[in-house]
């Protein structure tokens, strides 16, 4: 068995030193990949949150189109509900002025057979007085 290894004081210091040095050392290359790894992080993050901001603008764009085609149906929609409506009334009164003038030549046929009448009753009574 050897025998007890006697330190001097110096070396035991420097023995220390360099202990404390290679703890330090392993506390900085732990800070320093924590750091690195903390980078990391923040650009995956920041990719993350760029890519959920243009998800959502597309999805407002797309919300925006919809809302205006939505609208644009809409007025297409009462525009064919005037035209049905204005083409309905124009029908309507067509029909009614086709009524008008049938009535009006019912009324005059029958004014024309009144007079055929009557013309012909004058005829037999002035044909029967002389």
């Amino acid at each position: 068995m050897a025998g007890f290894k006697e330190t001097k004081f110096d070396d035991r210091l420097a023995t220390q030193q360099k202990a404390r040095a290679a703890m330090l050392e392993k506390a900085r290359l732990r800070a320093e990949e924590a750091k690195r790894k903390l980078e990391e992080t923040a650009e995956e993050r920041k990719a993350l949150a760029a890519a959920r901001e243009e998800r959502a603008r597309r999805k407002a764009e797309e919300k925006r189109a919809a809302a205006e085609a939505v609208e644009r149906a809409r007025r297409e929609a009462e525009e064919a509900a005037r035209r049905a409506e204005e083409e309905a009334k124009a029908a309507a009164e067509k029909a009614k002025e086709d009524e008008l003038q049938k009535m009006m030549q019912l009324l005059a046929d029958q004014k024309a057979a009144r007079d055929a009448r009557y013309a012909a009753r004058k005829d037999r009574l002035k044909k029967g007085r002389r």
